[in-house]
């Protein structure tokens, strides 16, 4: 039997073109299956679910699942699909696809999907995470929650029907590590509470803003960004472009090594264990050799050296070297052996050495550090250690230093799957037919620099995957950015609280929530290693958005509205669950107050009841209250009995209104 579904236009002309394709193949085009839908996979229950593919036009397809048969036939353009009704979860199940051709399908489970979106905090995978959650991974033996990764890919002619690769993958302690870490802990919860499937598709590129994930027709709101992005369905422009850009990068790359005097063909190199560096000078490690060293603000490379005396008991069994994070890309030596290479600053240096190339006593440790840009160095209250035999030799100090290279900073490029529309198309449009139960959306750091535009954006994009999920109530769940960057004594302005106010005022979309994480950031790695506090926090958000639990307190304290009398406010709060506490006791932290002025001071604060009442002797009129509001709010103290942060706020009027992108 044919079950049509209405494929919005913008899909159905993907559709259309890749079933033409098809088509034009000829006698070759035998019924295929998009890669989403293939064994392993996990099916949303109590959902319409959606099978679909391509075939000849006018071909015969049936599709068996679950004791049942359902047929329909291509059109014209060798597109199918069938529509399975609502499933109770369970399995495994096989599935059988037949036209001119047969597919099986094994291991399919039925529960509940949620597509994973955003940027590198949604990507970073639990590889990164081994050290902080070694048990959660031994244990991680679980065939019932499953992983797709859709790989990175942008478009901007128009939707794409297919991603470009990617499997179902279930948990086990060697496969987790390429799950989003986020989303595993989410899943295991979910899993643990529901007792049901759970299958996560990872669709999120680091780096990304949000606008790079709205569809073409969500674009024409934001005119500004719409015409950014037009001129990248030049796809010559975009080719030469490309070309263009990673010639200059190779040049500079080329003239980097060509002036390098640590590796200047004829003489020792400077990595080389037996090099006499007695007239190098010294620098403190961690820090920045701008601020530290006579070279100022350099870019280019800058050699260092540590010797180090190493016990006979840490000799001849593997070691790891690790050296915090390193601004930009370092190759690292032991003793002249190279033990590790890093491309940018992000990742953490964590190098695994090899048995053999530590020895007893002396010990040279060299770091080729290339600076693309900005302060080059060592990244501040990071470990910087070598650990062997259970013993570990602690390696900040003084090191050696001195200059192989200087050059400008690295040609800018273009980051293609940055620009407006384009991974919607590449990366959203393909899983759109799919069944999902919701989204979970961790992403803003790369629109702290236009905080006023996000408001409007995110309310755009929600709307957006809606219509095109076709699930008016699609329940979306998102990550409230974490605390990051240096504390400042002084209230001030920052383009990170007001992402956050943006995300909390988001909150008025319906079926949205929020996880609060200003207390499981770090202040100097805009990927915290903490990725257990977001899962929960979202898990909590999803039992009550998405499952339906009116007593889950799934938030902190959320800012209402304020009244003032005298010299004092007042502010209400919602989702105060037992009460609202100052957590750890003592008095309130992290409010200021301004005047009519704008001039913000630190205030006064007291929980009285369900409010908190707030003054400070030097704003004789309150007009503004701010709570939270740094880029990394260190201190803030308000949550509720449950042990949930109350989310930053500014008590001005919503912004949105007037936000720029819509100009």
């Amino acid at each position: 039997m044919h079950h049509p579904f209405p494929l919005t236009t913008l899909f159905r002309s993907a559709l259309l073109t890749t079933g033409l394709l098809a088509a034009v193949n000829g006698a070759t085009a035998q019924v295929r299956l998009p890669r989403l839908v293939s064994s392993g996979m996990v099916l949303q229950r109590d959902a319409e679910v959606r099978v679909w593919g391509w075939a000849k036009p006018a071909e015969a397809v049936t599709v068996s699942f679950r004791g049942k048969t359902y047929r329909t036939t291509t059109g014209p353009n060798g597109q199918w699909q069938v529509q399975l009704p609502a499933l109770k979860a369970g399995g495994p199940h096989t599935m059988s696809i037949k036209a001119s051709n047969q597919l099986e399908l094994t291991d399919i489970l039925v529960g509940d999907v949620w597509l994973l979106s955003g940027q590198s905090n949604m990507e970073t995978p639990m590889s990164r995470l081994r050290d902080k959650y070694p048990a959660v991974i031994a244990q991680a033996a679980n065939p019932r929650i499953r992983q797709f990764e859709v790989p990175m890919s942008y478009a901007f002619q128009k939707p794409r029907a297919d991603v470009t690769g990617g499997k179902w993958i279930a948990a086990d302690p060697q496969t987790v590590l390429q799950f989003s870490g986020v989303g595993y802990f989410f899943a295991k919860e979910i899993n643990a509470k529901y007792q049901v499937p759970v299958g996560l598709i990872k669709d999120a590129v680091g780096g990304s803003p949000a606008e790079a994930w709205l569809s073409a027709e969500a674009l024409r709101q934001f005119p500004t960004y719409e015409q950014q992005g037009a001129k990248y369905k030049d796809s010559l422009l975009v080719a030469s472009t490309k070309q263009r850009e990673s010639a200059a990068v190779a040049n500079w790359y080329k003239q980097l090594y060509q002036t390098d005097q640590g590796e200047a063909r004829g003489q020792q190199k400077w990595s080389a264990p037996g090099y006499d560096a007695s007239v190098w000078a010294t620098m403190n490690v961690p820090g920045y050799w701008a601020g530290q060293t006579p070279l100022g603000p350099v870019n280019g490379v800058v050699w260092f050296r540590k010797e180090v005396e190493v016990p006979a008991a840490m000799v001849g069994q593997p070691a790891r070297l690790e050296l915090g994070t390193l601004v930009d890309a370092d190759s690292t030596y032991i003793n002249g052996q190279l033990v590790g290479t890093t491309g940018y600053q992000y990742p953490p240096r964590k190098y695994e050495v090899k048995p053999g190339v530590l020895k007893a006593g002396k010990n040279v440790i060299t770091v080729r550090l290339i600076s693309n840009g900005g302060r080059g160095g060592f990244t501040l209250d990071k470990n910087y250690q070598l650990t062997a035999g259970g013993q570990t030799l602690d390696l900040r100090g003084p090191w050696q230093y001195k200059l192989g290279a200087t050059m400008p900073p690295t040609p800018g490029t273009t980051t293609f799957q940055y620009q407006p529309g384009g991974l919607f198309n590449g990366m959203i449009a393909p899983v759109l037919p799919y069944a999902i139960k919701g989204v979970l959306w961790y992403q803003g750091e790369s629109n702290t620099g236009r905080p006023q535009d996000y408001q409007a954006l995110m309310t755009s994009l929600i709307a957006d995957w809606r219509i095109h999920f076709q699930q008016p109530k699609l329940p979306f769940l998102y990550v409230q950015l974490a605390n990051f960057m240096a504390t400042k004594p002084e209230p001030g302005e920052s383009g990170w609280a007001a992402v956050r106010d943006a995300q909390r005022r988001t909150l008025a979309v319906p079926h949205t929530g929020m996880a609060v994480i200003t207390d499981a950031g770090e202040w100097n790695d805009i990927h915290p290693l903490n990725k257990q506090t977001p899962g929960h926090r979202l898990a909590l958000a999803a039992q009550k958005v998405a499952y339906g639990d009116a007593k889950v307190v799934s938030s902190g304290p959320l800012y209402q509205e304020m009244q003032v009398a005298g010299h004092k406010a007042t502010l209400s709060f919602g989702s105060i669950g037992g009460g609202l506490v100052a957590k750890g006791g003592g008095p309130l932290k992290g409010f200021a107050v301004a005047g009519p002025d704008k001039k913000f001071v630190w205030a006064e604060a007291r929980i009285e009841g369900k409010k908190v009442v707030v003054w400070s002797d030097k704003v004789p009129v309150p007009a503004v209250v701010r709570y939270a509001w740094a880029d990394n709010p260190e201190g803030a103290n308000l949550y509720n009995q449950e042990g949930l942060p109350a989310s930053p706020f500014s008590t001005e009027p919503d912004p949105a209104a007037g936000a720029t992108g819509r100009r």
